[in-house]
Formats: structure tokens, C-alpha cells, sequence
């Protein structure tokens, strides 16, 4: 898959999450973004550390690595 979909779907994944409080560690807070995203790409994403997923749940965690690579992509596009 060309390189750029998969930069692009992970720039969509960042601009379209919120920031909320972590249920599993009281007093921090997780990076959150919903699963609309071609699984293949999701997958390659969490193989990549950019993104941590539950298979029950309809949403996405950011990792700190995520959000940097996604605010990297997203200053190339804006």
C-alpha cells in the first residue's frame, strides 16, 4: 500500500481524536481516536507502536510515538 495513504490515515486517525481521562490509571490521560480505518492500516499502526487497540472497543489509543509521528505528518500536509 502506498506510503502516503498509510500517512494520511494516521494524520485522519490524530485530527479527528480527543483527550481523555485514563480509566485503567486514574489522573492521566490517553490520546483517543474511533476505529474507522482500513484494519491492514490499524494493524500496521499498532505494529508500529503509533497506536495501542483493543478488539472489543470501537476506538484507538495514541501513543506518544503516534502523536509525534502524526504531528510530523501533519506539518508536511499543513
Amino acid at each position: 500500500m502506498d506510503e502516503r495513504i498509510k500517512e494520511l490515515n494516521l494524520l485522519v486517525l490524530y485530527l479527528s481524536g480527543w483527550e481523555e481521562d485514563n480509566r485503567k490509571e486514574p489522573g492521566q490521560k490517553i490520546f483517543r481516536s474511533w476505529k474507522g480505518y482500513l484494519f491492514e492500516i490499524l494493524n500496521e499502526f499498532e505494529e508500529k507502536e503509533f497506536i495501542t487497540q483493543n478488539r472489543k472497543s470501537k476506538s484507538v489509543v495514541f501513543t506518544e510515538k503516534g502523536k509525534k509521528k502524526a504531528e510530523e505528518i501533519k506539518s508536511r500536509y499543513f
